[in-house]
């Protein structure tokens, strides 16, 4: 730990975890188009939602972890991965589902966001010991 001047003029100490936020942070800046494969453990957001609102719920939270991770607003889903949310009806989620974040760039000139993220479904037969992989575009 270390003492810096704080902001009354008193010293403050700087933990390694505010270097390391400080240090992520400035290389945020580079936003290159890349692809990862991700596991969201959807049960844990579908907690004490109602019934009619579960299918749609778990859409809105791969949008906004897509957005989260991949630092984009604009975030589209594929219709694979729409279609196996709502695979089990409305009330009956997927606990688990494993996703391809695919951050591109806008052809459009006109659009508003320089880069966009595509979210796909990856089947697989089972979600043990998998890890967040980047995976290289062809």
């Amino acid at each position: 730990f270390w003492l810096k001047q704080g902001r009354l003029g008193l010293p403050c100490r700087i933990t390694f975890a505010k270097m390391a936020k400080a240090a992520k942070k400035s290389g945020r800046a580079s936003k290159e188009p890349v692809t990862r494969d991700y596991t969201i453990h959807l049960h844990k957001y579908m907690q004490k939602v109602s019934f009619k609102k579960r299918a749609a719920r778990a859409v809105r939270v791969v949008r906004q972890f897509a957005g989260k991770v991949m630092l984009t607003k604009d975030v589209k889903v594929d219709t694979k991965l729409n279609k196996f949310l709502w695979s089990n009806g409305v009330r009956n989620v997927p606990r688990r589902v494993r996703i391809r974040l695919s951050r591109k760039r806008n052809e459009d000139e006109d659009a508003k966001e320089k880069m966009f993220t595509l979210v796909q479904h990856v089947p697989v037969e089972s979600f043990k010991g998998l890890q967040t992989e980047t995976v290289r575009d062809e």
